[in-house]
C-alpha cells in the first residue's frame, strides 16, 4: 500500500521498499549520544546552501510551494534535486552511506526506519514541531526507541469507495463492521455492478499490505510490542486471511482482475462497484470517465469496516529528514520546520493533492469543502505503521503469495498463517 500512489504507485512504492543496509556499518556511527535531540533551532533567517533530494513524486512542485520561504531567506540558497522515483532508495542509500547525502532528505514514512534505525539522520531538535499536530501514525512512523528522526509531509490511508448510484438502487448504506461486508458487496451487485468489490489482485508487496491492516482490525498485530518476534500465526491473522478469502469466495470480487491499472476503469464502467483505495483516485475518476462532475454524482467515501480490533488502517506518505552529516544543519531544521506549518501543507496540496500530515491543514477550505476526502481524514486518525524493520518487505511480499493460495482455495488460511511465520522466523526481526 500503501507513497502518492499514482498510476505509477506500483514502481515508486517499489522503490521505497528495497531493503536497505545497515548504514551505520557504512561509514556512519550509531553513537548513543548521537540520539539526543539537538539544541532549539532559532527564529533567525536560514543561511547558506542547502542540498534536497526527493523522489521526482510530490516534490515536483517544491519550487512553487517554497516561494514564500525562500523569499522569508533570501540569504539560503536552496538547491533541489529531483531524482527517478525507481532509483531514489538506492541513491539515497549509497549518499549517506558514503557521507555524501544531501541536507534534507525525503522519506517514506512507511518504510524510513530502515534509514534512521541505523544512525544516518539526525535527531529532531527539542521543540522543532509540535508532534501533537500530526496524524498520530505519521509521527509515530519516524520514531525509533522514543526519538524522532523525521518530520511528517504528507499521509495517505486506504477508505473504502463505492458507487452511490449502485447502493441507492439496492437501499444500502455502507457497512461498519466485517459481518455487513459481503452483503453489502452483494447488495451492490443487485444494485448494477458485475461485481461487488475490484479487490487488488496483484497478489505482491501490497497485498501483504493490505492483509496487514486486516490483522489489525481483527485485533491482532504482525509484531509483538517490543519488536522481538513476528505474530503471524495467530488466530487473529487466520480471521484477516479468511476475511479476504471471502471476497473471492463469495463471488463478489475476482482473483484475477483487474490489475492495479484497470481499477479505476472498471469502477467507472461499472464492472465493480467498490474499491478499498487510496485518497488519489478521488481525483482521478472524472478524467477516466471523461465527464467533469461524474466523481460527485456517482462516488462516496467510507472509513474501512471494523473486525473484533475495529477500523484500523495503515500510514503511507512523505516525511522529511536531515542526515547527521548534512553541512547545514540549522537551515535544513528551519526548512523542515516550514515544511511543518499548515499553510505549506495546503500549499502542497493545491499543487499536487498531498494529504496534509498535519491535522489543522484539513480545515482550509481547500480540503474542507471537499466531503470526499473526510472518510480518509477519519481513517488516518486510527492508522498505524507498518513493522519498521528491514524484513518486513520480504515478509510482506511472500504475505501476497500465501494470500493469493488461500484466496483461490489451494492453502487454508491456517495453513498460509504457519507458513508465513516460518518465513518471517527464517529471516528475523532485523533487530537481533
Amino acid at each position: 500500500m500503501p507513497h502518492s500512489r499514482r498510476p505509477s504507485v506500483r514502481l515508486v512504492a517499489a522503490a521505497a521498499l528495497v531493503p536497505v543496509l545497515a548504514l551505520a556499518g557504512c561509514g556512519r556511527s550509531a553513537d548513543p549520544a548521537s540520539s539526543a535531540p539537538s539544541a532549539r533551532v532559532d527564529d533567525e533567517p536560514a543561511t547558506g546552501t542547502v542540498e534536497l533530494w526527493a523522489p521526482d513524486g510530490d516534490a515536483t512542485a517544491l519550487d512553487d510551494v517554497l516561494a514564500s520561504f525562500k523569499e522569508e531567506n533570501p540569504d539560503l540558497d536552496l538547491r533541489i534535486t529531483l531524482v527517478p522515483a525507481d532509483e531514489y532508495t538506492t541513491k539515497l542509500q549509497a549518499a549517506v552511506a558514503g557521507g555524501a547525502g544531501p541536507d534534507v532528505a525525503q522519506l517514506y514514512t512507511e518504510s524510513q526506519a530502515q534509514f534512521i534505525a541505523g544512525g544516518a539522520f539526525a535527531p529532531v531538535p527539542e521543540g522543532l514541531v509540535d508532534s501533537g499536530s500530526f496524524f498520530p501514525g505519521a509521527w509515530e512512523s519516524g520514531v525509533v526507541d522514543g526519538v524522532a528522526y523525521s518530520v511528517p509531509w504528507y499521509a495517505y490511508t486506504y477508505a473504502l469507495v463505492y458507487r452511490t448510484d449502485f447502493a441507492e438502487a439496492a437501499g444500502v448504506e455502507a457497512p461498519a463492521a466485517w459481518d455487513d461486508v459481503i452483503p453489502f458487496f452483494e447488495a451492490l451487485q443487485d444494485g448494477g455492478a458485475e461485481q461487488g468489490l475490484g479487490a487488488d489482485v496483484g497478489w505482491d508487496v501490497y497485498n501483504g499490505q493490505d492483509v496487514t491492516q486486516y490483522l489489525w482490525q481483527a485485533g491482532g498485530a504482525p509484531m509483538s510490542d517490543d519488536g522481538t518476534e513476528w505474530t503471524l500465526d495467530t488466530p487473529q491473522m487466520v480471521d484477516a486471511l479468511t476475511y479476504n478469502q471471502s471476497f473471492f469466495t463469495s463471488g463478489i470480487a475476482d482473483p484475477d482482475a483487474p490489475g492495479f491499472l484497470d481499477s479505476q476503469p472498471y469502477f467507472v464502467e461499472g464492472r465493480t462497484g467498490a474499491m478499498m483505495t487510496g485518497p488519489w483516485v478521488i481525483g482521478q475518476l472524472d478524467d477516466v470517465a471523461g465527464e467533469q462532475g461524474w466523481t460527485q454524482e456517482h462516488v462516496a467515501t467510507a472509513p474501512l469496516p471494523g473486525g473484533a480490533g475495529g477500523s484500523v488502517g495503515a500510514i503511507a506518505g512523505g516525511s522529511w529528514g536531515v542526515p547527521t552529516d548534512s553541512d547545514n544543519p540549522d537551515a535544513a531544521w528551519k526548512l523542515l520546520r516550514h515544511l511543518a506549518e499548515p499553510e505549506t501543507q495546503v500549499a502542497q496540496y493545491e499543487a499536487l493533492t498531498s494529504l496534509p500530515a498535519v491535522r489543522s491543514a484539513w480545515d482550509d477550505p481547500a480540503i474542507a469543502d471537499q466531503p470526499l476526502l473526510d472518510a480518509f481524514f477519519d481513517q488516518l486518525e486510527n492508522a498505524r505503521t507498518y513493522p519498521q524493520v528491514e524484513p518486513w518487505a520480504q515478509i510482506a511480499t511472500q504475505l501476497g503469495v500465501e494470500m493469493e493460495a488461500v484466496a483461490k482455495e489451494q492453502q487454508t488460511p491456517e495453513q498460509a498463517a504457519a507458513a508465513i511465520q516460518s518465513f518471517a522466523e527464517s529471516l528475523g526481526t532485523g533487530t537481533e
